[in-house]
């Protein structure tokens, strides 16, 4: 079994900062590549960033030079800065480890 634990959301004003944080445990050896996906309302999951186990990150365009990836063993972060309104979501931790294991999603609303 594979367990995923996502923490960070909440709400916050525009231009803020937040730092998301997806821990894996249980069965896993080596987790080639973690990342972050997210599903606004009346939208589909769009990727956000990923980082593979060799270093390798991968944004989507709307982030990039807001948000950072990084990963510490089996835990991935994600700091996001200069938030703007339409990076409110569900955010959810993916990880690849022999198949996909998705976190079970956390709250970003930007509002003033």
């Amino acid at each position: 079994q594979v367990q995923l634990v996502e923490s960070g959301g909440g709400l916050v004003q525009p231009g803020g900062s937040l730092r998301l944080s997806c821990a894996a445990s249980g069965s896993i050896f080596s987790i080639p590549t973690m990342g972050w996906y997210r599903q606004a309302p009346g939208k589909e999951r769009e990727l956000v960033a990923t980082r593979t186990i060799g270093g390798s990150a991968r944004y989507t365009d709307s982030v990039k030079g807001r948000f950072t990836i990084s990963r510490d063993k089996n835990t991935v972060y994600l700091q996001m800065n200069s938030l703007k309104p339409e990076d409110t979501a569900v955010y959810y931790c993916r990880i690849y480890s022999g198949r996909e294991y998705w976190g079970q999603g956390t709250q970003v609303t930007v509002s003033s």
